[in-house]
């Protein structure tokens, strides 16, 4: 039977990534707002021999993913993994001067729509399957507030979550990925060398058995 791998920010960086990486063994759900770049992720699978089905929608926008999580129940009754790979990396600014809009950005994209997804994707992962998410701990650094604050409250979810599941399932993984050339770090980090950090191809393949341990 084939098995079913819901990827949320698989337009590109790692999310697209460990879709391509993944192909091979799961039929991919491919979800993102950018459709030509989840377009070219669905050639490159293809290629390979993989399927996938392409959900080009916003994670914020509640019908939205209620919709997908019910369309992938009455099409396949279940998923086997969830990676989620959405992040919205909000302009670096002192604390006291974070916009209201980019904190609100921020809040809605990396907490609420992780919330409501949780909710969402939990009874169809059941008992047997994995939901993965991926920290990158900025709280507490310079001008990362709005990014450090929601980044960590994302993962405090995730954490929560993995506890509460331990006996019952899912099964939850918290991965540490490293520093890859993503639009998310180029943000931070506009004038550094791309030439050392890992390709996020490179790292999707690091990452792949404990993904899948």
């Amino acid at each position: 039977m084939t098995k079913i791998a819901l990827i949320t920010g698989a337009s590109r960086g790692l999310g697209a990534a460990l879709a391509k990486a993944l192909a091979p063994t799961h039929h991919i759900i491919a979800v993102g707002k950018t459709v030509g770049a989840l377009e070219e992720l669905d050639d490159a699978i293809q290629a390979a021999g993989g399927q996938s089905t392409l959900a080009p929608m916003d994670i914020t926008v509640d019908a939205a993913m209620q919709q997908l999580c019910r369309g992938i129940f009455d099409r396949w009754g279940k998923l086997d993994l969830w990676v989620h790979a959405a992040i919205h990396a909000a302009p670096l600014a002192p604390t006291g001067h974070i916009g209201p809009k980019d904190l609100a950005k921020s809040l809605s994209i990396n907490v609420e729509a992780t919330s409501r997804l949780i909710s969402y994707v939990a009874p169809l992962l059941g008992e047997t399957g994995k939901a993965v998410f991926f920290d990158d701990p900025r709280g507490g650094e310079r001008f990362f507030g709005a990014y450090g604050a929601t980044k960590a409250a994302q993962i405090a979810l995730a954490r929560s979550w993995q506890s509460e599941s331990v006996k019952t399932g899912p099964e939850i993984k918290i991965l540490s990925p490293e520093p890859m050339p993503t639009a998310t770090r180029a943000r931070f980090y506009p004038g550094e060398s791309r030439d050392v950090l890992t390709d996020p191809n490179t790292e999707a393949a690091r990452l792949l058995p404990e993904i899948l341990d």
